[in-house]
C-alpha cells in the first residue's frame, strides 16, 4: 500500500478493492481505510514499529506530534483495536497537506464550510458502520458470556463491564432526537480533559481541543448520512476541532461551529454534544487539515486500570516505555515504584514470556496495584470463558532503596520515578534519584541489564546520572508529554562495572 514519508500524511481517500465479506458493508466489496491514531507524543515510531509488526502496514508520522496514519483493509479493524500504543482511533476522511487559509476570519471559516461538501464522506462512513457493528457484536458475545456464568459475588468488574457495554450499544442504537443546546456552551473542564487525552501540547499557540455543535437540526432522515437501508433515524453528531498553530485568524470554537453547520446541512444530521453517533473531527495543524471520523469512545489507554491512584500512568505510554527496553523471553523485569501498577500489568500482558515484578513503598498504591491485578484477572475469565492460567507478575511493598532482591539478578527496570510535584518533592529527588540508580545498578545484570525510566524532573535526573556514570550508560533519550508537563523517558544501559555492595549478607 502505497504511504507517504513520515512528516506527512498518506493519501486520504478511501477506495474499493476486490473481494472480502464485511457483513454490515456492501457484499463482494472490500474497503481500504486510511486510519489515524493519537499516540503519546515522542512514542510515534514505537507505534508505526508496532503497527508494521502486527498489520503489516507502513505508517506515517504526522507533522502535528502524537499521531500515526497507516492504511489497512477494513476488515482488519479489530486488530486495529487491539494495538497497544494508541490512544484514540479515527478513520481518515481526507487529508490537506497544503491547505491556503484566507486571511480574514469570515472568508477562512466560509472555505472551511465550502469544503464539506468537497469531501468524500461514503467510503468513511462506511468504515464507521463497519466499526460500530463490529462493537455490537462484541457487546453481544459479552453479554452471553457474562449470562452463561454465574456472576462472582461482589464483583464490582462484572457489573462495570456491563454497563459500558451496554452504554455502547444505546450510543449506537439509540434513535431519539433531543433538543440541542446552542453552539458555544460548553464545559471548559471537558475540553481541557479531552485535550489531554489526545495528548496535545498547546505550546501557547493554540486552543489545544475544544468542541462546538451546529445549532438545532431537522427532523428528516440522514441523506447521504443514512447507511443502513430502511434506518429511518437521524444520526446524531458533534465536530471537535483540534487546531495549533498561531497563523490562523478564527478559534477552533469557531472553526468547529462553523464546519459543523454545513455537516449538518449536508448530511440532515442533528447536532448532539454528549449523545452522539458520529464524531467529526477536524485537526488543524498550520496549514495541514485532516477530517476523519472517530472510531473509539474512549481512550484505549484505560484498558487495564480499574482503580487509579494520584499520578496513574496511560496504559499506552507504559508499552512504549517497555517496547523500548526491547524485553527478551525469560527475562526478568522489576517495577520498583510501581504505584498503581500500569508498567508491570502491561508488561505481563503483552509479554508474558518474561517475568515481572512490582514494588512500592506505599501501602496503599500496593493494594491499588493488586485490585488491578485481580481486575485483569477476572476479565481474563470471562474473555476466555474458562478458568484463567493467570498471569507472570508478583506485586511486593519494599523500600526502592533496599530492594529484597539480589545483586545482578534483574535483567530491565522499567519505572516512573516521582516527578516532585504531586508524589514526592523536587528536594527530596536530589538524594532520591542517586539512591535509586545506585540500587537498581545493584540489582541489574552487568553489561546486559537495561533501565527505562521516566521523569519530569530532568535536571535533578541529568546530576544523579552523571555521578552514576561509571554504572549507567544514556542510550536513548524520548521527549514525551506527560499531562501537560514536558517528561523524558531514558534508556540507560548498564555497564560491566560492579555496583557497591551495600550489605554483607548479599
Amino acid at each position: 500500500l502505497g504511504m507517504a514519508e513520515a512528516g506527512g500524511c498518506p493519501a486520504a481517500t478511501v477506495s474499493p478493492a476486490a473481494g472480502g465479506d464485511l457483513g454490515a458493508a456492501e457484499e463482494g466489496a472490500e474497503l481500504a481505510a486510511v486510519i489515524g491514531a493519537t499516540v503519546p507524543t515522542g512514542f510515534e515510531l514505537t507505534a508505526a514499529a508496532e503497527v508494521q509488526e502486527k498489520l503489516g502496514s507502513v505508517s506515517s508520522v504526522s507533522r502535528d506530534r502524537g499521531k500515526i496514519y497507516f492504511e489497512v483493509p477494513a476488515r482488519s479493524l479489530p486488530q486495529v483495536h487491539r494495538l497497544r500504543s494508541v490512544d484514540n482511533l479515527f478513520v481518515v476522511v481526507q487529508e490537506l497537506s497544503d491547505y491556503q487559509f484566507k486571511e480574514s476570519k469570515e472568508d477562512a471559516l466560509k472555505d472551511l464550510e465550502d469544503l464539506v461538501k468537497k469531501l468524500p464522506w461514503t467510503n468513511p462512513l462506511k468504515v464507521w458502520e463497519l466499526n460500530n457493528s463490529l462493537k455490537k457484536r462484541k457487546t453481544k458475545c459479552k453479554k452471553h458470556s457474562v449470562q452463561s456464568k454465574e456472576k462472582p459475588h461482589g464483583s464490582a468488574e462484572g457489573g462495570s463491564d456491563q454497563k459500558e457495554a451496554s452504554q455502547q450499544e444505546n450510543s449506537a442504537e439509540n434513535a431519539a432526537a433531543v433538543d440541542v443546546e446552542p453552539a458555544g456552551r460548553q464545559d471548559a473542564a471537558e475540553t481541557r480533559s479531552l485535550a489531554s487525552q489526545n495528548g496535545k501540547e498547546d505550546n501557547g499557540q493554540s486552543d489545544a481541543k475544544e468542541e462546538s455543535q451546529a445549532g438545532s437540526g431537522s427532523e428528516t432522515t440522514a441523506g447521504d448520512g443514512k447507511i443502513s437501508e430502511g434506518e429511518a433515524k437521524v444520526l446524531k453528531f458533534r465536530v471537535t476541532c483540534n487546531r495549533a498553530g498561531d497563523k490562523h485568524s478564527f478559534t477552533s470554537n469557531e472553526a468547529a461551529r462553523d464546519f459543523g453547520g454545513a455537516v449538518q446541512e449536508h448530511f440532515q444530521w442533528k447536532a448532539d454534544m454528549t449523545d452522539f453517533d458520529v464524531e467529526v473531527l477536524l485537526n488543524i495543524h498550520n496549514n495541514e487539515v485532516v477530517v476523519g471520523i472517530a472510531l473509539t469512545e474512549e481512550s484505549l489507554h484505560r484498558r487495564n486500570i480499574t482503580h487509579f491512584g494520584p499520578t496513574t500512568l496511560r496504559s499506552t505510554l507504559a508499552y512504549g516505555m517497555l517496547r523500548l527496553c526491547d524485553p527478551q523471553p525469560t527475562d526478568i523485569i522489576v517495577d520498583p515504584m510501581c504505584g498503581t501498577g500500569a508498567i508491570p500489568i502491561e508488561g505481563a500482558t503483552e509479554w508474558p514470556s518474561c517475568y515481572h515484578i512490582a514494588g512500592d513503598n506505599n501501602s496503599q498504591a500496593v493494594k491499588r496495584a493488586a485490585n488491578n491485578i485481580c481486575s485483569l484477572l477476572k476479565k481474563n475469565e470471562k474473555e476466555e470463558s474458562s478458568s484463567s492460567l493467570g498471569i507472570p507478575l508478583d506485586i511486593i511493598q519494599w523500600d526502592i532503596c533496599n530492594l529484597p532482591l539480589r545483586t545482578g539478578s534483574v535483567d530491565v527496570i522499567v519505572t516512573d520515578m516521582p516527578f516532585g510535584k504531586r508524589m514526592g518533592s523536587k528536594k527530596k529527588n536530589w538524594d532520591l534519584y542517586p539512591a535509586c540508580l545506585m540500587e537498581m545498578g545493584r540489582i541489574c545484570t552487568p553489561g546486559t541489564g537495561r533501565a527505562v525510566l521516566l521523569t519530569q524532573d530532568k535536571k535533578c535526573f541529568a546530576k544523579a546520572l552523571s555521578r552514576m556514570g561509571h554504572i549507567w550508560r544514556k542510550a536513548q533519550t524520548v521527549w514525551v508529554n506527560v499531562g501537560g508537563l514536558h517528561a523524558a523517558v531514558y534508556l540507560l544501559r548498564r555497564t560491566w562495572e560492579r555496583a557497591e555492595e551495600k550489605r554483607s549478607f548479599w
